[in-house]
């Protein structure tokens, strides 16, 4: 079965929308809705906000309903002119830029204890853009997260679940397949403010490119 990994209620409502035979249950905690998808079976867990939210649905997922693949779709914020507000970009390559080890490891930002390099791959088929994401638990407009965002790690997009759930999948060695809808650009004005006006723009991008996405998933 495919599993989507969902943040929040309104980033999955176009996907349940488009299921059939909807079933939902409680599962550690976590919102789990059951149907099909393309004539496909499916689940969607809706994990919260963040990384231990993130990598708890993930886990859920992997542990209680068996996935054989994960995907995360969301709506993140944009960190260059490569990419547009309102477009989807699949994620080649994810690093959690709150993850510090410097001063112990001498490694990069990002890389996790016992590893060398500080991105991890992720599964692309090549139908949207790829990008590179940078995860954490923060949404701000914080001038020292963009410098090292940007500068030294040159993420293309941030968000708060993705790169969590990237390492979940790398660890137990389950394919992840990750989907970003931008919602906001920096520079251009406060998160916050774009964030909130741009949502059912992403929301509109997302019912339309739903089968897409899915028919590159299920390939």
């Amino acid at each position: 079965m495919i599993c989507f990994v969902i943040a929040m209620d309104k980033e999955a409502a176009p996907i349940i929308s488009a299921m059939e035979h909807v079933k939902e249950r409680k599962t550690g905690g976590k919102r789990v809705v059951l149907g099909t998808l393309s004539k496909k079976k499916i689940a969607i867990v809706i994990c919260g906000v963040g990384k231990v939210n993130a990598a708890c649905g993930a886990q859920i997922a992997i542990d209680k309903l068996k996935a054989e693949k994960i995907v995360n779709i969301g709506v993140a914020g944009g960190l260059n002119d490569g990419v547009t507000v309102g477009e989807v970009y699949q994620i080649s390559h994810a690093v959690q830029y709150d993850f510090d080890l410097v001063q112990i490891s001498g490694k990069p930002v990002g890389t996790l204890d016992g590893h060398e390099e500080n991105y991890i791959p992720l599964n692309i088929c090549g139908k949207y853009p790829a990008k590179r994401l940078a995860t954490g638990d923060r949404f701000n407009d914080d001038k020292n997260d963009y410098k090292l965002l940007t500068k030294e790690l040159e993420a293309d997009i941030r968000d708060m679940e993705g790169g969590a759930i990237a390492q979940v999948c790398m660890q137990t060695g389950l394919k992840c397949y990750s989907y970003k809808i931008i919602s906001d650009l920096a520079g251009s004005g406060s998160t916050t403010e774009q964030y909130l006006k741009n949502l059912t723009l992403c929301f509109e991008t997302l019912k339309r490119e739903l089968k897409n996405i899915t028919d590159e998933i299920y390939g």
